[in-house]
C-alpha cells in the first residue's frame, strides 16, 4: 500500500477501498456517524477508570489498540465528510475561528468555563 500522507490521500483510498468490497450501501451518513460514534467510545473504554497520571503513562500494548481504535474513529470521520461534501480541514478552521472569538485569551486562559459563563 501506498502511503497516505494526507486527507485526501487518505479519501480517495478510502472510496476505492469501499467501492472493491461494495459497501457503499452500508456506509450512509447515518450508518458512519453511528460507526462514529462506537468507535470513539472504543477509545475511551481504554482510559475508563484511569488516573490522569495512568492516562499518560500507557504500557506499550494499550497504546498500540489506542492507536487503532483511533485510526478508526478518523476513517469514519472521513468517510462521513466525504459523503457529506465537508472538507474537515477546512471545517476546522471556521470552528477555530469560531472558537478564538468564543474564548478569548484574555478571559479563558487556564479557566475551563464554557464560552456562555465567560
Amino acid at each position: 500500500m501506498d502511503r497516505i500522507d494526507s486527507l485526501d490521500a487518505l479519501r480517495a483510498h478510502l472510496r476505492v477501498f469501499v467501492a472493491e468490497r461494495d459497501w457503499g450501501k452500508y456506509h450512509n451518513p447515518k450508518n458512519l456517524a453511528m460507526a462514529l460514534v462506537g468507535e470513539a467510545a472504543e477509545v475511551v473504554e481504554h482510559f475508563q477508570w484511569l488516573t490522569p497520571e495512568q492516562a499518560e503513562n500507557l504500557s506499550s500494548a494499550t497504546q498500540a489498540e489506542v492507536e487503532l481504535e483511533i485510526a478508526d474513529v478518523l476513517i469514519f470521520l472521513v468517510e462521513l465528510a466525504d459523503r457529506l461534501g465537508i472538507d474537515p480541514l477546512a471545517a476546522a478552521q471556521k470552528k477555530l475561528a469560531i472558537n478564538g472569538e468564543r474564548y478569548p485569551v484574555e478571559r479563558s486562559r487556564g479557566n475551563a468555563t464554557k464560552y456562555d459563563k465567560l
